[in-house]
């Protein structure tokens, strides 16, 4: 069987959907980061499952550690671990826990405390650079992330080193935890501020794939400049019961509820995922 991308991507709310039992996850934001994920690993991202330490790989930095369901079903998926294993998120036995790991397969960095891997980013980027590689580096951030000092001290170490291979994603899905950032940090006008910053930026609908085609269509976006990717998203895509509420950022459901939102992300059928093999075009 060949899956498109909305077809993967689909597979990989599922998992997220079904990663809230247990200790819950936060379903909102990961939801809404799935579709850039499945993208950048299916038409972006130099890497392969059998090699994922290759010295001359592209890497990925979850700077939004809390999304990392989303992480873990896309890599899942891709063949970098056993889909099977994603039943085992939150077991004290395993490390597939609330943030990004290293002893997971593909899993670049550990994250959780927000603002920290631009700048982790800008460092690796900036080794690529003096050993004369050709790797690039893409940090995928939340828009409230943003508000973290942090994040625009590695934007201006970044352009003052000319990092054009250094990518910046946000997630901008409207929301701080239970928040609407311009109700709490207001960060429009917000792609002048990244071009003030001096970065060159591109601003996009996250969830359509011809808009992420020609937004990582030829990186980087300027000749020596870091690109920055602002990605318009929707918290809890794919569940129209729980789009845009700010209350659902966070969920710990029953076996009864998952089953539900999976029959909602299906449609009214709800119907089930075929397991057969798959090519990703």
């Amino acid at each position: 069987m060949t899956l498109t991308r909305p077809d993967l991507a689909l597979r990989v709310r599922e998992h997220v959907i079904r990663m809230t039992r247990g200790g819950g996850c936060f379903l909102g934001a990961s939801l809404s980061c799935a579709d850039l994920l499945v993208h950048l690993y299916t038409r972006v991202l130099r890497i392969a499952p059998a090699a994922p330490r290759d010295p001359e790989r592209d890497y990925l930095l979850l700077s939004k550690g809390h999304d990392v369901p989303a992480l873990y079903a896309t890599l899942a998926e891709l063949g970098f671990l056993p889909t099977s294993r994603l039943v085992r998120h939150l077991d004290p036995d395993d490390v597939l826990y609330w943030h990004p790991n290293r002893e997971v397969p593909g899993v670049e960095f550990h994250a959780g405390s927000l603002g920290h891997l631009l700048s982790v980013g800008a460092g690796v980027a900036t080794d690529i650079r003096l050993r004369g590689g050709a790797s690039r580096v893409f940090v995928i951030l939340g828009d409230g992330e943003c508000d973290e000092g942090s994040v625009w001290e590695a934007a201006l170490v970044a352009a003052g080193r000319g990092l054009d291979n250094l990518v910046a994603i946000v997630d901008r899905n409207g929301y701080q935890a239970n928040v609407a950032t311009e109700e709490l940090i207001p960060l429009e006008p917000f792609v002048p501020k990244w071009e003030a910053f001096g970065w060159r930026t591109i601003r996009i609908n996250g969830h359509d794939f011809d808009q992420l085609d020609r937004a990582f269509a030829e990186l980087p976006a300027q000749r020596g400049k870091p690109t920055a990717i602002i990605a318009d998203t929707v918290r809890n895509k794919g569940l129209p019961s729980l789009e845009g509420k700010p209350e659902r950022w966070f969920v710990k459901l029953s076996p009864g509820e998952v089953e539900q939102l999976i029959a909602e992300l299906h449609g009214a059928a709800g119907a089930a995922l075929t397991s057969s093999p798959m090519v990703v075009r």
